[in-house]
C-alpha cells in the first residue's frame, strides 16, 4: 500500500467509534471550507476551529490538507460502491449505462468544484499523491476503471475481444477528460459539459459498434499495439 495512504488507514484501524466520529467531522469541516473558502485560503487551524477541536486534534488525523483530500476520494469511492451499480442497471443500452456512470460522478462532485478546481494544479502531476494518475491513488483508479468494464460487459452492445481488455481504461480516460472541462464550464447549469457528453458518447459507442466490423480489424490492432508502447 502505497506510504501516503497508509498513515490515513493505520489511523482510521485502531480508531473507537468517538475518534471515527470526530474524523468524519473534521473532514466534512475540511470540505465546507474548502468549498465556502477554498483549498489555499483554508488552513489546519480552520479545520480545526470548524470540526470543534484542537488544531493538534485535527493533525492527530490528518497530517495535511492533501490527506484531508485523500480521505475525500476515499469517500466518494466508497458511496460510488452504493451509487452506481443500481443506476447502471436501468438499462442494457452501452450509451445510457455510460451515461449513468459520468452522471453519478458528476452528482457526487457537484458541491466540490472548487475543491477540484484548486487542486488541478498539482493532481495532474502524476507524482503528487493527489493525482488521478499515481501510484496512491492507484487503487481507486483500478475501481473506476472496472466500473466501466462492469458497464460494458453488461450491455448489448457487442465489444471485439481484441479491446475488450483496454476499453474500460481508455473510457476512464475519456471520463477524466471530461471532468476536466466540466470543473471550467461557467455556462449555466453546465449546459455545454451536457451537450459535450451526449454529443461524445453517442460517437463513441457507433464508433464501439462499428470496431465489431471485420475490416476494423487492423486499425483495432493499431490501437492495441499503440495502448501497448504507452503502458511499456
Amino acid at each position: 500500500m502505497p506510504k501516503y495512504t497508509e498513515a490515513i488507514v493505520s489511523r482510521r484501524e485502531i480508531a473507537t467509534p468517538k475518534a471515527g466520529e470526530t474524523r468524519e467531522r473534521i473532514v466534512d469541516a475540511a470540505l465546507t471550507l474548502f468549498r465556502d473558502k477554498g483549498f489555499d485560503e483554508t488552513t489546519m487551524r480552520d479545520i480545526a476551529a470548524a470540526a470543534g477541536v484542537a488544531t493538534g486534534a485535527a493533525y492527530y488525523y490528518f497530517r495535511s490538507k492533501e490527506e484531508l483530500v485523500m480521505a475525500f476520494y476515499a469517500r466518494t469511492a466508497e458511496e460510488a460502491r452504493t451509487l452506481l451499480p443500481p443506476a447502471i442497471e436501468q438499462s442494457k443500452d452501452l450509451r445510457k449505462r455510460l451515461r449513468a456512470v459520468i452522471d453519478t460522478t458528476f452528482e457526487q462532485f457537484a458541491e466540490h468544484r472548487r475543491l477540484l478546481i484548486a487542486i488541478v494544479r498539482i493532481g495532474i502531476d502524476p507524482l503528487h499523491p493527489l493525482s488521478p494518475f499515481g501510484q496512491e491513488t492507484q487503487a481507486m483508479r483500478e475501481e473506476s476503471i472496472e466500473t466501466f468494464r462492469i458497464a460494458i460487459d453488461g450491455s448489448t452492445t457487442k465489444i471485439p475481444k481484441d479491446i475488450h481488455d483496454d476499453l474500460p481504461t481508455l473510457l476512464w480516460m475519456y471520463q477524466m477528460a471530461v471532468i476536466l472541462f466540466w470543473m471550467f464550464d461557467q455556462s449555466k447549469g453546465q449546459r455545454k459539459t451536457k451537450l459535450l457528453v451526449d454529443g461524445t458518447l453517442e460517437l463513441i459507442v457507433r464508433l464501439i459498434q462499428l470496431a465489431s466490423l471485420p475490416l476494423m480489424g487492423p486499425m483495432r490492432k493499431k490501437l492495441v499495439s499503440l495502448l501497448r508502447a504507452i503502458e511499456e
